[in-house]
């Protein structure tokens, strides 16, 4: 009973091993070529998804190959701009497997049937491709590749220049490789010490202008105000000296009619003038001691208003009265 335990176990695993050796599955991402003797032609793609047959190796085997999108990222040597900048740049690309039997010509070699090693044979050629490819930044000035402004960098413009000539290059289309560059892009620039002090040197000097183009406009707007309000000022002047000879004309006129009644009762105009005198001489808060014989004083003796009666003026000094009636002195507050 044992014995045939044994040989059950034996034959399963030798079923499941033949079984192994004449079938393969193709997933719904690859694409499998099968090769008869290490040699495909015609009709050894197989695209559709699920399990096939094949007879055994050394007779017939398969490679399977990726077909989704996969990425690969350079870090390229230093390069030069059209102005002379030294930068250094790291590209990417995506890529993918177009043609597999195309694909499996190219990369098989010695090799053999091992899609590892296909794969990195293709992304060592890539590279290559990818270094020469971006030697197209020699065409570019720095400014060209970081413009301040938003939408005038030409980054997108290498971009695409960088993968039309990977695509249809010196050596032939990328499709002769059976393979399809999807993508490429510029994730990094890197600048060396020299050409990053000449692009602070120039943005110092890009503000200095700036700065100066404000201090000159501002100057400019400064002077213009200035000298509007100078012309303002000369303005307003001329209309306050023309309006003040208006006035003073006016008033003039006005005071001859008073002068005119002045000179019909002179006491009446010096009396006036004599209240004018201590207005103006004392009309602010102060305490004197003067004699009352000083000019316009004398309204201050207490003999000037003796002997006044209704519409006779007080004798202060003029007219009938006589000197020696203001011998006294007094006090005046």
């Amino acid at each position: 009973m044992r014995r045939l335990v044994l040989v059950g176990i034996a034959l399963f695993v030798a079923a499941t091993f033949a079984f192994y050796m004449v079938t393969f599955t193709v997933s719904y991402t690859d694409t499998a070529v099968l090769t008869t003797f290490g040699r495909a032609g015609e009709g050894s793609v197989i695209n559709d998804p699920g399990l096939k047959f094949k007879l055994p190796a050394p007779i017939q085997s398969t490679t399977v190959y990726d077909t989704r999108v996969r990425f690969l990222e350079a870090r390229l040597e230093q390069q030069q701009t059209a102005d002379d900048r030294q930068i250094v740049v790291k590209a990417f690309l995506t890529w993918r497997v177009d043609d597999p039997l195309v694909f499996y010509q190219r990369f098989s070699g010695s090799a053999g049937s091992e899609t590892r090693e296909h794969y990195r044979k293709a992304e060592d050629t890539l590279t290559s491709l990818l270094r020469s490819a971006v030697s197209e930044i020699s065409r570019y000035e720095l400014g060209e590749l970081f413009a301040p402004e938003a939408g005038a960098s030409k980054l997108s413009e290498l971009e695409q220049a960088i993968l039309s000539r990977i695509q249809g290059g010196e050596n032939g289309s990328i499709s002769d490789y059976g393979m399809d560059v999807a993508m490429v892009g510029i994730n990094a620039v890197e600048l060396t010490s020299d050409t990053t002090k000449d692009v602070f040197d120039r943005m110092k000097s890009r503000r200095e202008k700036l700065a100066a183009k404000a201090e000159s406009e501002g100057n400019a707007a400064a002077t213009a105000i200035m000298s509007k309000t100078e012309s303002d000022v000369q303005r307003i002047r001329a209309f306050a000296e023309f309006r003040a000879a208006e006035l003073s004309n006016e008033g003039g006129i006005e005071a001859a009619e008073y002068l005119i009644e002045l000179q019909e009762e002179p006491k009446l105009a010096v009396f006036m003038q004599f209240l004018s005198l201590m207005s103006d001489g004392f009309g602010k808060r102060a305490t004197l001691v003067l004699p009352t014989d000083m000019l316009g004083l004398k309204i201050f003796s207490p003999e000037a208003m003796e002997n006044v009666q209704r519409g006779i003026l007080p004798d202060i000094g003029f007219g009938n009265a006589s000197a020696s009636d203001n011998s006294n002195g007094g006090a005046g507050e």
